[in-house]
């Protein structure tokens, strides 16, 4: 199984969750405080909710979730092969999951990651699992691992 995974930043979670539960037909597979996803199986598409309140209707990233980290790494090698810059972040933490995964950055700087969800987990990141992802504390948890930690080479 893979699919297309859109993450988009929210102002409002709630809204948003009760627009595309609407949309899709779908209840969220995963919810937490600031945090949702909807695992749609028509069109098979894996939707993430940041809410990021004055970021609204921005696109946060684009993924595409496969099924075993075999899958990952068959990616990242044929990516690299083509010589893109590619970051692995392997066993990491993020998005209230432990994943295995890595990223590549277009060449509008949007940026794209391959993955595998391997466990649920209970905080957002490895980095610091305080840190939520609303900004009344002017922190971002989504910046910390829903990006790579350096851009790579192109």
């Amino acid at each position: 199984m893979s699919r297309i995974q859109l993450a988009l930043d929210v102002d409002d979670i709630d809204q948003a969750v009760e627009f595309y539960t609407k949309l899709f037909g779908a209840e969220p597979a995963k919810r937490r405080p600031g945090y949702a996803n909807f695992a749609v199986v028509d069109p098979p598409l894996k939707l993430v909710l940041l809410e990021r309140p004055g970021r609204g209707g921005s696109l946060d990233h684009l993924g595409v979730e496969v099924s075993s980290t075999e899958e990952v790494q068959a990616h990242l090698a044929r990516i690299a092969a083509k010589g893109l810059g590619v970051e692995e972040e392997m066993g990491t933490t993020c998005c209230y999951a432990r994943q295995d995964k890595f990223w590549v950055t277009g060449p509008g700087g949007e940026r794209w990651e391959h993955y595998v969800v391997l466990a649920d987990s209970e905080t957002f990141a490895a980095a610091d699992p305080a840190r939520s992802t609303g900004t009344s504390d002017g922190t971002d948890a989504a910046a910390a691992c829903c990006a790579p930690a350096a851009a790579p080479a192109r």
